[in-house]
């Protein structure tokens, strides 16, 4: 695409809403694993692990044919319901694949860490290493947590003290995921949306 011209100077264009998995965080799931990946076309094309340099530069060929300079990569949380040793193996994974791409394609990504939010104290930690020592640029967390709860309360306070980014993403309410299956992916095209609305509206309203 032709790039993004204002006031005669170019515009770097970053795309904040870029996902990814690694094999080897996913098969910490167990079971669960087989439930993870989103069931859409261009499902494996979410595997980007540097050490995979085919699937990497397909990935930097995807965003230079849709004219994006870089993007903020973000896992979304598979994690929550896990128990907290499982939560924090996968977060670690995530966190140092995340980095470690960050690290070699400095231009063209970046990312926001995964947090263990089911322990809001582990979570304070991790958010303190990805952006301190891992060169993370905050941290992406579920829609579905309760903003509210003031056991969350340090991890945001931690997030502003050290000027981190926290990305929301919609996960759908698991209150409703028995109504949404079936065909359409409706936990994405309805629960998505619903979730996002909640969401917000617990910020505006606490």
């Amino acid at each position: 695409r032709m790039p993004v011209i204002v006031n005669g100077k170019r515009i770097k264009i970053i795309d904040v809403h870029a996902h990814c998995l690694f094999r080897d965080a996913v098969a910490l799931m167990g079971e669960d694993a087989k439930s993870v990946d989103p069931p859409v076309k261009g499902g494996p094309e979410h595997y980007i692990p540097l050490s995979d340099k085919a699937a990497v530069e397909e990935r930097l060929a995807a965003m230079d044919a849709m004219g994006v300079d870089m993007e903020v990569l973000s896992v979304n949380p598979f994690w929550y319901r896990k128990d907290r040793d499982t939560a924090a193996a996968i977060v670690t994974v995530n966190n140092e694949r995340l980095a470690e791409l960050s690290a070699a394609y400095p231009k063209r990504l970046a990312a926001f860490a995964s947090l263990s939010l089911q322990a809001p104290d582990l979570a304070v930690r991790q958010l303190e290493q990805a952006v301190t020592q891992q060169g993370l640029r905050g941290a992406a967390i579920g829609g579905s947590v309760d903003f509210y709860d003031s056991r969350f309360h340090p991890v945001w306070a931690r997030a502003e003290a050290l000027g981190a980014v926290l990305f929301i993403h919609p996960q759908s309410p698991p209150e409703l995921a028995s109504r949404f299956k079936g065909n359409g992916w409706l936990s994405n095209t309805i629960g998505n949306p619903l979730d996002t609305t909640i969401a917000l509206s617990h910020l505006i309203f606490e």
